[in-house]
């Protein structure tokens, strides 16, 4: 069973939004006479409690569920941010949007619907592909967020860009011919194009991409023998509604469509560490400067909503083992409720070895094997699918990792070269691009009042001290205001952050903490000039921390799509509040700086980025010990 199915009502504050709830908040706005027939549904979410209320919470103890609502009137471009309350059939706020200062709603699937009418309807549109020789009715039309420039006549207006790509057959992939040098600009609630830049001629690449065409394959191989994967006696984890155990974890999972998976009070051996976990946003930039693409870069999270498009995940394909799925429930453009079935995977895997010792003098030989819970889902937004795992280790570590697959955004290659771009198949470009992603850590590591110390390898010059220059040591400084708290990761040093908690030691006096340990990948390569550098300031740092704000929940702001920039983390930074012994939130970028290969067309293999949180004194010894041997062990003396 599921977790939408498994419940009418909810018990829990932070239980999932469920397809009954979605229909009453339809009926209290449709009430309110905010549902006129143009008006669609840009985003709808659980408005999660206030943290103190949820943390007093107690079972059977009465709830108020409140959901936001951003409303967007298609016939003239207006939108509206709406709270509602199902417990007592009430709109509580109607704010309404300026789309000039916050930006506009996130992009709409009636929007993407419409592109292609649009687009044929445009002599310039049908023009420039006649000057190619292609017949529009096989190009597909891929509208894409506009960003935020100084285009005249945009200014407060509803707009997107549109690229095309020929689409061959039924089944075939269009991506593989890109109709490049030529780009539109559509507004979207006068459903016009009012501009086409038709820079470049360029040949449309002809060889397919069709991967999943077993002549352009070949035969598949044989050589693969089963691997299965059994429990007999079923997974070592309990269920309750969004409540989940697990070997001395114990968690809730969530869902929205902007976030996609979350996690929220997470605990080990009844001990706090994380309050909520989510990746809050990302953004893809492009390095292609050229007339038609200087534009492209997409925040999926927070332009897209991206997790509307979460998979429904197989047995065999996506997950292996003993399964446990849960559904999430997401609204239509019309608020109308759909069921994603399932959407999130749980699983245990092994994970090879915990701890091992062969000792010589006391002749024992132990090995303990580690385990981990996966708790996964995937979501697949234009070309790109992207898996999020979320990882819990048996000693308490914790780790997330995102794995990046799908179809590499293509152009052509034009004979003279791209210095932007790689050449992937004849005459087919995949230009550069980062993916880079924003994990949201409410954290509480023994409670609420934490800090938060950058802590790194120090080399100790030769000295009266060190006379023969071997000795190295820890540095460590205390971050002590938002302003200060913006920092970028130096694998050089080995620079992690420890989360302490100054109020909590462990049995050696030490202040019990768990580390943030970066992959320290490249943060944003735009030039510190440009648009896309004020709109994701957030992907400029490894690491930010805030204080505590249940208002600030998204890096890059509440409304990212055409937002000039700005907003979120650079502007809460500035107020320069103080994070020493506060309730705090780390935001930590992650990702990828893609240099495309052959190798990865017509489809990618899988690339991966992520973070660990490790324990450090958070437990007076190894909390592992007492982790049983396998059956198979039989060690020898």
């Amino acid at each position: 069973m599921t977790i939408a199915e498994d419940r009418t009502t909810a018990t829990h504050p932070l239980d999932p939004m469920s397809a009954d709830e979605v229909g009453q908040i339809r009926r209290v706005l449709a009430d309110a006479g905010l549902l006129a027939e143009p008006v669609r549904f840009a985003f709808l979410a659980l408005e999660e409690p206030e943290k103190s209320d949820v943390l007093a919470f107690t079972p059977g103890a009465q709830l108020d569920r409140r959901f936001r609502a951003i409303l967007l009137n298609l016939a003239d471009g207006s939108s509206r941010d709406v709270v509602v309350s199902t417990t007592r059939s009430a709109v509580d706020s109607v704010v309404d949007i300026d789309p000039v200062a916050a930006g506009q709603p996130p992009i709409l699937d009636t929007e993407f619907e419409l592109i292609e009418d649009i687009l044929n309807a445009d002599e310039q549109w049908t023009s420039a592909l006649a000057r190619r020789g292609l017949d529009p009715a096989t190009v597909r039309a891929v509208p894409l967020s506009a960003g935020c420039y100084d285009e005249p006549g945009e200014e407060g207006k509803r707009v997107v860009r549109s690229l095309g790509f020929q689409q061959l057959h039924e089944k075939d992939h269009p991506w593989a011919h890109p109709v490049d040098g030529l780009v539109a600009y559509v507004d979207l609630t006068s459903r016009t194009v009012t501009r086409v830049i038709d820079h470049e001629k360029l040949p449309v690449p002809r060889e397919p991409g069709n991967f999943d065409d077993p002549e352009q394959t070949g035969p598949a191989r044989t050589s693969l023998k089963p691997i299965e994967i059994t429990q007999p006696h079923g997974p070592s984890f309990e269920v309750e509604d969004s409540r989940v155990r697990w070997e001395n974890w114990d968690l809730r999972i969530g869902f929205n469509e902007r976030e996609g998976l979350t996690l929220h009070q997470l605990s080990f051996h009844e001990r706090p560490v994380l309050y909520r976990a989510s990746v809050a946003e990302m953004v893809v930039p492009y390095a292609d400067p050229s007339p038609v693409r200087f534009w492209q870069n997409y925040f999926d999270c927070g332009e897209y909503m991206f997790a509307r498009y979460t998979n429904s995940l197989e047995l065999g394909c996506d997950c292996l083992g003993e399964i446990r799925y849960f559904d999430a429930v997401v609204a239509d453009d019309l608020g109308e409720a759909r069921t994603i079935r399932n959407a999130i995977c749980m699983h245990e895997e092994d994970f090879g070895v915990l701890w091992k010792h062969s000792d010589l003098f006391a002749g024992s030989h132990e090995t303990r094997r580690q385990r981990r819970l996966v708790i996964s889902f995937f979501t697949t937004i234009g070309n790109y699918d992207y898996g999020f795992y979320w990882y819990l280790y048996l000693d308490g570590t914790i780790q997330l990792e995102a794995k990046a697959t799908g179809v590499t955004f293509t152009s052509a290659y034009p004979e003279r070269g791209h210095e932007y771009a790689t050449e992937v198949a004849p005459g087919l470009g995949a230009p550069y691009h980062q993916h880079l992603f924003c994990a949201r850590l409410d954290v509480g590591v023994d409670g609420q009042r934490n800090a938060v110390d950058e802590v790194e390898a120090q080399r100790v010059p030769v000295s009266e001290d060190n006379p023969y220059g071997n000795a190295f040591r820890q540095a460590r400084t205390r971050l002590t205001t938002e302003s200060d708290a913006k920092r970028l990761a130096d694998n050089t040093r080995a620079r992690v952050w420890h989360v302490v908690n100054p109020e909590v030691t462990n049995r050696l006096g030490q202040p019990v903490a768990y580390a943030l340990h970066p992959q320290g990948q490249p943060t944003l390569l735009a030039d510190e000039s440009s648009s896309i550098h004020a709109r994701a300031t957030f992907a400029t740092k490894h690491l930010w921390v805030t204080k505590y704000d249940p208002a600030h929940r998204y890096p890059a702001g509440d409304l990212v799509n055409q937002n000039p920039g700005g907003d979120g983390l650079p502007k809460w930074a500035a107020e320069g509040r103080g994070i020493d012994g506060e309730d705090i939130v780390l935001w930590h970028t992650f990702g990828l700086t893609h240099f495309p290969r052959p190798e990865d067309w017509p489809v990618m293999p899988v690339d991966y980025a992520g973070f660990t949180l490790k324990p450090v004194g958070f437990f007076d010894r190894n909390p592992t010990l007492d982790v049983p041997p396998t059956n198979t062990c039989h060690h020898e003396g």
